[in-house]
């Protein structure tokens, strides 16, 4: 067995010879600011995730900071004050929770549910206040909660939702793809996700008012770009940022969204081969659960999550290091209870008898490998399925 097929990465290259081909093309010409390329791209992506305006952005972090921003601005109508309620899970990134605090609300935690790995509906309802305005949802690798019944909530308690979709670009709820059903719909194309540009992000939105103030915050607080006017050439109508994409960024994430539907089948049919041949092996002892997609959903896999069953979790830290000594490689899945990390405990977000049992449940026994963009070779699958079932044996 080569070298090539004893390492599962993460995220291997899932660059073609077409989308570099496209990115020396733009860097050739020397017109590598954002330009008509980030303008063809937000067109086509609008176009194909059913949303009427697109933003794309350097990041899927900073589109989250753009959508929060915006719920506070001025020129938001019922804007959201210093101090009001957004709730978040306590399954999240980083950046899908300091945009939050950057824009002087107070988060508030919610747990999440096991099984979907998503925030639990459930501990919504529990978490609701007078003072809650707005729900920062997180997609988790391709799966989400039971999107009619937070859209219930949503609309019956009159709330902002915020998509965090950046690990699930290309996931479908009863056919509307996830990201189009809050105000706001934050997406990224960093090296390890559905589609990759290296970096960026967008965000996408259907009312008009919320483009042209998400396109003038992107960019300064200019207004240039958009239909207005004004006969100054440096108009500045608000505040904003400096978190404008590349036309390099913007040519290959095109590129690539070409490829999204393929990629999407290609995944999807590495998960289901992975997990069929572990259970399948004579030393399958039911050392694992895996996450399914919950019903109505049409999953796009970022990554195949996996939850050690309790009679083998003393096991867990061991594991895992003989994972990575025989090159597969692992992480948690997000970055498991976020409740727990130093920076929260910095901020005082959360007090101690605050309980999150599903995150601490899949922190404790979850990690995540890799589901690739190519057809997992017979070599490379058993491999990797042979060394995932020396759990038990260890």
């Amino acid at each position: 067995m080569n070298n090539i097929h004893k390492k599962y990465q993460l995220s291997p290259n899932s660059f073609s010879n077409g989308d570099i081909k496209k990115g020396i093309q733009v860097l050739v010409s020397k017109k590598i600011t954002m330009g008509s390329k980030t303008k063809k791209f937000e067109a086509q992506f609008a176009k194909y995730i059913g949303s009427k305006y697109a933003i794309m952005v350097n990041s899927g972090s900073s589109a989250n900071l753009l959508a929060l921003f915006a719920l506070i601005n001025p020129m938001k109508k019922n804007r959201l004050k210093t101090g009001d309620e957004c709730l978040i899970p306590s399954l999240c990134w980083s950046t899908s929770l300091w945009p939050i605090v950057q824009a002087g609300l107070k988060p508030v935690f919610v747990d999440v549910d096991v099984d979907t790995l998503n925030i639990s509906i459930k501990d919504i309802k529990k978490k609701i206040t007078k003072k809650t305005r707005a729900i920062m949802g997180v997609h988790v690798l391709g799966n989400s909660s039971n999107m009619t019944e937070l859209m219930k909530i949503v609309k019956s308690k009159k709330l902002y939702l915020v998509e965090d979709t950046c690990e699930s670009l290309g996931s479908k709820y009863k056919n509307k793809f996830l990201g189009t059903f809050g105000v706001f719909g934050t997406f990224s194309f960093y090296y390890s996700h559905q589609i990759t540009a290296g970096e960026g992000g967008m965000i996408v939105c259907n009312d008009k008012k919320d483009y042209e103030l998400i396109h003038s915050l992107r960019a300064h607080g200019w207004d240039r770009g958009l239909n207005n006017n004004s006969n100054q050439s440096f108009n500045f109508i608000n505040s904003g940022f400096n978190v404008r994409p590349n036309e390099i960024s913007a040519t290959i994430g095109y590129n690539q969204l070409k490829r999204l539907k393929k990629f999407k089948l290609i995944r999807n049919a590495n998960r289901k081969k992975i997990i069929n041949t572990l259970k399948k092996s004579k030393n399958w002892n039911n050392q694992f659960s895996f996450i399914e997609p919950i019903k109505n959903l049409e999953p796009s896999w970022f990554g195949l999550p996996i939850l050690i069953n309790q009679k083998f979790i003393s096991k867990k830290e061991k594991f895992l290091k003989y994972l990575n000594k025989n090159n597969i490689e692992t992480r948690p899945i997000i970055s498991g209870n976020f409740v727990n990390q130093p920076s929260v405990k910095l901020y005082g977000l959360v007090s101690k008898k605050m309980k999150f049992t599903g995150a601490q449940d899949i922190e404790d026994r979850g990690f995540f490998i890799g589901i690739h963009t190519h057809k997992i070779s017979n070599i490379t699958l058993t491999h990797l399925t042979s060394k995932l079932l020396m759990l038990e044996k260890l």
